[in-house]
């Protein structure tokens, strides 16, 4: 087992002097949640270089094109399943650590495909093999990224405090756009550069890469593993060390009590999939929730926004070049407001903020229905449409960042008991692979097909998400993970699944309470980062 976590004591430094051991486990989890958002703003400009096109012996226009890209969620999908059960038999820092080598691995595979020396040229010495090397490629990077994706919310929200998870996971989240926003400009500066007929100009972008898994690897060891694992494990003396290397001996103490009580109550309620997928199982309800909030998230399309944003902007009528450079100055924007997103999250509420955004996206893409069809028209000034689509295009980018983009990934790790929050997140990042793996391959075809068309679709499909979202999807913020277990519990004894009628609506928003902890708000100021050394 790689780096265990038993071997860190209560007395254990930080990497860094000047950065508490909670501040580390932020850092450290964003950055892995940046792997995310890097493949997306790599893929976006790989997907129109003439020497990758060549390269992989496939036309410009070819479904061929979204295939390659949408494999990547398949092997997602396999590799929540994989990793979420590694997470449960030896750990969840095993198991991350064993997602960023394989990632790493799958990006090796990609960077090599086709490779033909210094020239700029496709070799034809691979013999139509470089396809097949860069799809494998894909998904063995799926099948760590999706491990890393199903583990680390996990991770991050059993060391998070009731009152801060929204905002740590919204904090690591801001970090995925991060990734995507350098992927793309070091693309999009190579592409400039060295032009699209380089191989080195897809290539670097995606070796590039390898900083994370590498970096993540080398610092695994000084994180702690997490106490709620521990006590799965019957492991109280481990439990107990990393707590106090957590909080501090003072805090830990009436911590462990806490985690003790939880897992006697969680004891002897072993959950499996077949528990949370068949219909009518002990944990079906909560795994509708999971299912139901990454479709939704899918619904939004802001995948294919994320994936083929130059595209998007051409819609709009503009030329290749003007395109690429919007889609980055969307991406600074997107990376930059997902702040409002950690500062609203823990405050607003899950549930509400989802409404919300449905709303707001739903109107920003009729709206660009709309100039997408004036921008069809000769007669209309081209600045006419294309200024204030680009405005609701950006509104729309910061909208799905502070609603929907945290939102659907935080959920799962708060709704199921510690028996299954791992299960439940690979359940999530299952659906997140399929729903994408869809939205991925048909957007490129209804480019061609539906022209602006395109954003209708995805205004309707807003509407249906905002609509399930306040009919069925809980708040399950601001209360503990044992807590959030009730709203289960008043479902099944009332025979509905309708929010506003389970338990009087009581999970129809956040709990407020008149008087607060000190360390509760502490955290929902600042989780996992407070200034005070441990």
């Amino acid at each position: 087992m790689p780096n265990p976590p038993n071997q860190l004591g209560g007395d254990s430094p930080s990497i860094f002097p000047l950065v508490s051991k909670k501040r580390e486990i932020v850092l450290f989890s964003s950055t892995a949640i940046a792997l995310y958002g890097y493949d997306q703003g790599m893929m976006s400009l790989i997907n129109t270089n003439y020497s990758y096109l060549k390269t992989m012996g496939i036309a410009e226009e070819s479904p061929i094109v979204g295939i390659i890209v949408s494999v990547y969620y398949l092997g997602c999908a396999a590799g929540a399943v994989v990793a979420s059960w590694l997470a449960d038999r030896e750990g969840r820092k095993p198991s991350i650590f064993t997602c960023l080598a394989t990632t790493a691995l799958g990006n090796i595979l990609m960077f090599v495909s086709g490779l033909s020396g210094l020239s700029a040229e496709a070799s034809s010495s691979w013999n139509g093999h470089a396809i097949i090397t860069m799809l494998l490629g894909r998904i063995v990077m799926g099948l760590g990224v999706g491990g890393i994706d199903a583990v680390i919310p996990v991770y991050s929200s059993e060391l998070s405090s009731d009152k801060a998870r929204g905002r740590a996971l919204a904090q690591e989240f801001q970090m995925n756009i991060f990734g995507l926003l350098v992927a793309y400009a070091i693309n999009l500066g190579i592409t400039i550069a060295w032009g699209k007929e380089n191989q080195w100009a897809w290539r670097v972008p995606i070796i590039v890469m390898q900083a994370f898994p590498i970096l993540l690897m080398l610092v695994i060891s000084r994180l702690p593993e997490t106490p709620r694992w521990f006590f799965s494990k019957n492991r109280k003396d481990d439990a107990k060390d990393a707590l106090e290397d957590i909080h501090g001996k003072e805090t830990a103490a009436s911590k462990f009590a806490e985690l003790e009580k939880a897992q006697e109550e969680e004891s002897n309620a072993k959950v499996g999939y077949k528990d949370m997928l068949i219909p009518g199982g002990s944990h079906s309800h909560p795994s509708m929730v999971t299912v139901m909030g990454q479709i939704n998230q899918a619904l939004t399309g802001y995948g294919a926004v994320s994936v083929y944003g130059p595209q998007i902007f051409e819609l709009l009528g503009f030329n290749t070049r003007p395109a690429e450079y919007l889609t980055l100055g969307n991406y600074i924007s997107y990376f930059l407001t997902m702040t409002i997103a950690w500062l609203t999250i823990d405050v607003i509420g899950r549930r509400r903020l989802m409404i919300w955004g449905s709303a707001g996206l739903s109107a920003s893409f009729l709206l660009l229905t709309i100039f997408g069809g004036l921008a069809t028209v000769s007669r209309i000034p081209d600045l006419a449409v294309e200024i204030p689509g680009t405005v609701i295009l950006f509104i729309a980018t910061t909208i799905f960042g502070i609603t929907w983009l945290p939102t659907v990934w935080l959920i799962p790790t708060e709704i199921y008991p510690s028996t299954a929050r791992a299960q439940g997140a690979a359940i999530s990042v299952i659906v997140w692979g399929f729903a994408n793996f869809t939205v991925t391959l048909l957007t490129p075809i209804g480019f061609n097909q539906l022209k602006y068309w395109l954003f209708l679709v995805f205004a309707v499909t807003n509407g249906f998400a905002g609509w399930w979202t306040k009919r069925y999807s809980p708040e399950s913020g601001g209360r503990s993970f044992e807590d959030n277990q009730g709203f289960f519990e008043s479902a099944a004894k009332e025979g509905s699944w309708v929010v506003s009628k389970v338990d009087g609506g009581r999970f129809k928003r956040m709990e407020r309470k008149a008087v607060e902890q000190p360390e509760e708000e502490e955290g929902i100021r600042s989780p996992l980062l407070g200034r005070r050394e441990n």
